[in-house]
């Protein structure tokens, strides 16, 4: 009998005991080795820290990080907001391409070794991209402007080539596109299910990154749509200004800013050490080195999470990273003061905005053509854009970024019409120049389209302080 209290008793004990254990993991008091795909947490090898919340300072490997865009699981999002009496008009989506190869290797290095083929057991991946690539193989024949019917329509290379789109960077679009179709197609209907070539403007430059970016998003937007649809135009310009892109004025204030960019870069003596260092190792001149733009190398061994570069002399590190990246966000908020790039953005911006007035214009008489515009483009056609809005706060353009107009009709007063502005995924409207007021005065969640008019037709001209009262006199003026 004594024997089997006691049996009892440790048997109890034991159960108490495994109970506060359980429970001092369950509230993290104690430490757990999670072992995942046989690498226990011990010798797991953690390059890229999760962007979980924006530090209080800006942090270099941070900004990184959100620049790089990782897909990860399907963000939040404030597209397709609005009060349940507004019915949705138009939406004009403008997109940076998706994440690339570099377009520059430092020298004397050996290229990064990154895949580009499209392949589904690779991360990231997208449940679309086999039937993506089914798609567009199916796609030879689809008519595009010249030049853009010789460009390849998906990434193929095993090692990629200078400037190729990633499978990061076709995930990135497929799930912009998914995001944008569960909006304005399945919840506000935007395109009819018989929807016409008419009904969409699609255009991008003349590179394969832009033009697969486009692509993937319309797959991500329009699953399996019929090619004889589909009709991509093509802008020479990455300013997308339409045979409106000489400019003098502009040049010169692009000429004003390279210059101070390049005196902010003299004054970091920091900087100049980390490429006198980095030239060292890697057994070239600073001037070859900074030539060859190494930030745009590092990023991209950064973002898939790929060791930088070891020679003989040693090894480029994360130090080097962050103080160039560093530098790069001093150079973005001393553009901000000094306002050298305002005038380049307002000039360089016009032609575009010009040409979405007028399609805004069209929907909101009640025209059903180009209610879905997609630009293709680059980080140098949204950052004017985005300046030239007066969105100061906004952060550089980051891999798939997307600067969406939505136009919408009240249906208690179909006379009017009001315009939204996101900017990935965050309503920005009201940080505008032209309507950071106007919700102080009026209770509707959007900009009236007429100040949007106004701000094109007038403003911008007006934020100049030229006089002139249209773009091609803005234009000609004699440099300030």
């Amino acid at each position: 009998m004594l024997f089997r209290n006691r049996f009892v008793l440790l048997l109890a004990l034991a159960a108490l005991l495994a109970f506060v254990s359980l429970s001092l993991q369950f509230f993290h008091l104690i430490p757990v080795s999670a072992a995942k795909n046989g690498v226990t947490g011990k010798n797991r090898k953690r390059i890229m820290p999760d962007p979980v919340t924006e530090p209080p300072v800006t942090d270099p490997v941070y900004e990184a990080l959100l620049y790089c865009n990782i897909p990860r699981v399907a963000e939040r999002s404030m597209e397709g907001h609005a009060p349940h009496h507004f019915k949705l008009v138009s939406v004009h989506v403008f997109i940076r391409h998706g994440d690339r190869y570099p377009l520059y290797v430092i020298p004397k290095t050996k290229r990064p070794e990154i895949d580009c083929t499209l392949v589904a057991n690779r991360k990231p991946y997208h449940p679309k991209l086999e039937a993506f690539v089914s798609h567009m193989s199916k796609g030879s024949g689809a008519s595009f402007e010249s030049p853009l019917h010789s460009l390849p329509l998906y990434p193929s290379h095993q090692l990629c080539e200078m400037g190729e789109l990633t499978q990061t960077g076709v995930v990135q679009h497929l799930q912009n596109g998914q995001l944008l179709r569960d909006v304005y197609l399945k919840k506000h209907r935007l395109l009819p299910s018989d929807w016409s070539t008419e009904q969409l403007r699609l255009e991008t430059t003349g590179k394969s990154r832009t033009l697969q970016s486009g692509l993937a998003l319309l797959y991500g937007f329009l699953p399996d749509f019929d090619w004889k649809k589909i009709y991509f135009r093509h802008q020479p310009s990455a300013l997308f200004c339409s045979g409106n892109c000489y400019c003098p004025l502009r040049n010169q204030y692009l000429e004003k800013e390279q210059r101070r960019q390049y005196l902010l870069r003299l004054k970091n003596r920091q900087l100049e050490r980390t490429y006198e260092e980095m030239a060292r190792i890697v057994d070239t001149s600073t001037k070859q080195l900074r030539a060859a733009n190494p930030i745009d190398a590092m990023l991209c061994l950064f973002c898939h999470n790929v060791s930088f570069p070891c020679t003989r002399n040693g090894c480029v590190n994360m130090e080097h990273f962050k103080v160039i990246k560093r530098h790069q966000i001093e150079d973005e908020s001393e553009r901000r003061e000094k306002k050298l790039y305002l005038g380049y953005a307002l000039l360089g911006a016009h032609p575009i905005l010009n040409q979405t007035v007028g399609r805004m214009r069209r929907a909101a008489e009640g025209r059903k053509e180009e209610l879905f515009a997609l630009s293709s483009a680059h980080d140098v056609t949204l950052a004017p854009i985005l300046s030239a809005l007066g969105l100061t706060e906004a952060r550089f353009p980051r891999f798939a970024a997307r600067l969406i107009f939505e136009l919408w009709q009240d249906r208690e007063k179909p006379g009017e019409h009001s315009v939204r502005i996101l900017y990935d995924g965050v309503d920005v409207t009201f940080h505008t120049s032209f309507c950071q007021d106007h919700h102080k005065r009026s209770p509707k969640p959007m900009c009236p389209l007429e100040n949007f008019v106004r701000f094109v037709k007038r403003d911008m001209f007006v934020a100049l302080g030229s006089g002139s009262t249209n773009y091609f006199d803005a234009c000609h003026r004699e440099g300030s």
